[in-house]
């Protein structure tokens, strides 16, 4: 099966291909007493801010709280400015508000931000943040997302996902685009890349790019000083990069002749080491537990590419897929949730690869698209939502998916962009 890899891996320089997403694990907050009832999205309202640059703070805060799906944002021009006179929670309430935000721009560059509860009728939070850069720059931007994401906190006790960057490729280079779809960059030159994966501390990539003497390596970058190493040691086929939970270890796919196996290798450099036994099949795509003890993988041992587990070295390897005989039977792609309870991959259904998830309790599936083709799953920080190559508006490009409610919007626009990766969150 090694040729088709390479087949693959030749045809991913221009449409798609193999890849590999890396999840990180979310950190869960604690809520601080918001009144509203249990089950439902609470109504949150942003006061207008009276100060330059106010009202794009105000904007970004509302779309990331709106894209986190946790809470329903009741339009701002619904709420008069209260100016610094006491609030009037008895009109809030009746807007549909059950938390109230309130920010002020310092003039040092700073932002304060006060929760208020409405039915308590009282203030829940009060926190001072910097806004770091010039205002509407990339970092500035990145600043005011940070203070969303404790917000969506500490009305619903669960971090959000909008101080994230999506890493993806797009004509052989290596991008990056914020969690809203802004501030888009290129991190590496135009070459052949592929299938770029996040460090768990956010500050690092790895991903395949293909030699200058042939075959493929895998290169970790430093995303600050631009940086970079190649990590495999091998000539041959290297694919499909992912790092293990602390960091330590890269586990990629290494092939030469017959099939390819996955080998993991220290971060700072050393001997790989063998973690599958393909006996000849084709082994990609791993990515790690929540834990870092096991891994999820694709591979051919049944005959056709199905989605595996296996302990973090490789042993007690168990078909995670359900097989099913028949030209559909092609399962792949797999991330694994950070809440550890579910397993993302790709399905060819009727000629077309969909998005499915499957519960790691009771390897139940759930089918998560259906509009056009979907491939490449990568789960957010809050295994909430999935960032996936769609092509349902007739072009290939990447949608943020919310898998609770199947809402979907457009993170890409432009040229076709592939093997998509979430980061970590960013806050610090």
């Amino acid at each position: 099966m090694l040729r088709s890899v390479w087949v693959a891996l030749v045809a991913a320089t221009c449409v798609g291909g193999v890849a590999n997403a890396q999840d990180t694990t979310s950190r869960q907050g604690v809520r601080i007493g918001l009144t509203y009832q249990p089950g439902t999205k609470p109504g949150v309202l942003v006061l207008p801010v009276a100060a330059a640059y106010g009202d794009s703070v105000r904007a970004i805060l509302e779309r990331d709280l709106d894209q986190g799906d946790r809470v329903t944002v009741v339009p701002g021009t619904a709420a008069p400015s209260p100016g610094a006179g006491a609030l009037n929670y008895a009109l809030y309430g009746q807007l549909g508000a059950a938390a109230l935000v309130r920010l002020t721009l310092t003039g040092s560059g700073g932002i304060v931000v006060v929760l208020h509860d409405v039915a308590g009728k009282r203030t829940i939070d009060t926190r001072t943040a910097a806004l770091i850069g010039a205002p509407l720059s990339a970092d500035w931007r990145m600043s005011v997302h940070r203070v969303a994401d404790e917000l969506e906190r500490s009305i619903t006790g669960v971090r959000g996902i909008a101080s994230t960057r999506v890493a993806f490729v797009r004509d052989g280079r290596v991008m990056l685009v914020d969690s809203d779809g802004a501030s888009m960059r290129a991190v590496t030159e135009r070459g052949r890349a592929l299938s770029p994966a996040w460090h768990p501390g956010g500050r690092t990539l790895a991903y395949s790019l293909f030699a200058d003497r042939g075959g493929t390596q895998v290169v970790s970058r430093d995303l600050s000083s631009g940086g970079t190493r190649v990590v495999s040691e091998r000539a041959g086929l290297n694919i499909t990069p992912t790092f293990s939970r602390d960091g330590r270890t890269i586990v990629y796919a290494h092939g030469q002749e017959a099939g390819t196996d996955l080998v993991a290798i220290p971060t700072t450099g050393g001997a790989a080491r063998r973690v599958t036994v393909g006996r000849g099949s084709d082994n990609v795509s791993p990515s790690f537990s929540p834990d870092g003890q096991r891994l999820a993988f694709t591979s051919g041992r049944s005959g056709h590419p199905e989605v595996y587990i296996s302990d973090a070295d490789g042993t007690n390897a168990d078909l995670l897929t359900p097989f099913a005989f028949g030209d559909q039977s092609y399962r792949s792609n797999p991330d694994w949730s950070p809440d550890g309870r579910s397993v993302a991959f790709q399905s060819l259904i009727g000629g077309r690869f969909q998005v499915m998830t499957i519960s790691l309790r009771d390897r139940s599936i759930k089918q998560v698209t259906s509009e056009g083709v979907n491939e490449d799953p990568s789960w957010a920080p809050d295994g909430r939502h999935l960032v996936v190559t769609s092509t349902r508006t007739g072009s290939r490009q990447l949608f943020v998916v919310d898998v609770e409610s199947g809402r979907a919007r457009q993170l890409t626009f432009g040229g076709a962009p592939r093997s998509a990766a979430w980061s970590p969150s960013l806050a610090q």
